[in-house]
């Protein structure tokens, strides 16, 4: 997938977001055990003849003959627990799995190919039928030609494929043709047909196209509108896991007005989600909602560790804020020399705040040493 317009959609997003709000497995340690004085209480265990030790004074063996006792059960003292499996658990045993269905479909071994990474069998079996106006051989094709998977990459041919591909009904060829169309790359600016081909992978059900056609819409209606114009491309492509839609889903319900509670309650989960994707911006919010109560309870500790996360992914204002919840020993203990390594971090980055320098000309010197020494570590891992 294209990521130059979700890239660019992003700034969208931003300006969205600026738009919409101006927003700046825990281990259990064991119970301790009281000493006890040696000798004070006597030993247990059992002793039996064939460990080579005497029997205990008084004690006679069982002659033989003499009826066994019962053996002994797990959980009665006697004998270490081994656990308690699944079908304990259940009290049942697990249904059979059902039967596995046969497909009775036609197999693709040109793309069977491309998946082993036999990119140029993959192309020798999908050129034929490309040639004969199969579409989805005609966006294989395209895409090893785009990026040059066992053959000399070539830009200009990857879109016509793609451009064949799209008039003869690919959903991927059409959302990848209309990024092409759109940036006029290696193909004629055009628009209007962009947009065309843009809703019609949207609606064909293309999650990436969804996306970007639901930031269409936003550029072309500013406001509330937009943004209410493209919802429904936003839930269909968060649905399918694309991580800029469940952001920009996560910015609309807590912010724009008129949308139902039920949706507006489920801001936090789609931000959440965003976040869990990887997309620092999420996770910067999401540290930002966990710290301030936004959209749902408050959670100190929570709401750092994100901070963190961001941070550590080089998200720069993560990293401006890190340095202020270290400093305030907010969701953390106090710790001024990490305070001034993300302070130095987001410095060097060009994001200047005068409260965190004078903060830093405060430290000692061997403090503000330690805090350079582990600013380069970072940058250098």
């Amino acid at each position: 997938m294209s990521r130059f317009f979700l890239k660019l959609s992003r700034v969208t997003a931003f300006a969205v977001a600026i738009l919409l709000a101006a927003v700046p497995a825990r281990a259990v340690e064991p119970a301790a055990t009281l000493p006890t004085d040696e000798g004070s209480v006597p030993k247990r265990g059992r002793i039996t003849p064939h460990n080579g030790a005497a029997l205990p004074e008084g004690a006679q063996e069982k002659p033989a003959g003499t009826t066994a006792p019962a053996k002994p059960k797990a959980g009665d003292g006697n004998t270490p627990s081994k656990g308690v499996n699944v079908i304990d658990r259940m009290g049942a045993d697990l249904p059979a799995l059902p039967p596995e269905k046969p497909f009775n479909g036609k197999i693709d071994e040109a793309y069977g190919a491309f998946q082993r990474g036999y990119y140029l069998t993959a192309m020798d079996l999908a050129v034929p039928r490309a040639q004969l106006g199969d579409p989805a051989a005609q966006t294989l094709v395209a895409s090893i030609l785009e990026q040059g998977l066992g053959v000399a990459r070539n830009a200009k041919a990857a879109a016509f494929w793609y451009g064949q591909a799209a008039e003869n009904g690919d959903p991927a060829a059409m959302f990848k043709y209309a990024l092409m169309l759109m940036e006029g790359r290696y193909v004629k600016r055009d628009r209007k047909k962009s947009e065309e081909l843009m809703k019609k992978a949207a609606d064909l059900g293309n999650a990436s196209a969804q996306f970007n056609y639901g930031q269409t819409l936003v550029a072309d209606m500013p406001g509330e509108k937009g943004l209410k114009a493209a919802m429904p491309y936003y839930e269909k492509s968060a649905e399918q896991g694309i991580a800029d839609a469940q952001y920009a889903l996560s910015q609309i319900y807590l912010n724009v007005s008129g949308i139902e509670e039920s949706k507006r309650a489920r801001a936090r989960e789609w931000l959440l989600r965003a976040a869990r994707a990887g997309y620092d911006t999420a996770q910067l919010d999401m540290a930002i909602w966990l710290i301030e109560g936004i959209a749902g309870d408050r959670n100190l500790e929570e709401g750092f560790a994100w901070m963190k996360r961001a941070a550590d992914g080089g998200n720069v204002v993560a990293q401006n804020r890190l340095s202020h919840l270290y400093i305030n020993a907010i969701g953390t203990t106090p710790d001024p020399v990490e305070a001034a390594k993300w302070y130095v971090l987001s410095r060097r980055a060009g994001l200047k705040d005068d409260a965190l320098e004078d903060f830093y000309l405060g430290l000692n010197e061997t403090q503000q040493k330690s805090a350079l020494a582990a600013a380069n570590k970072f940058r250098s891992s």
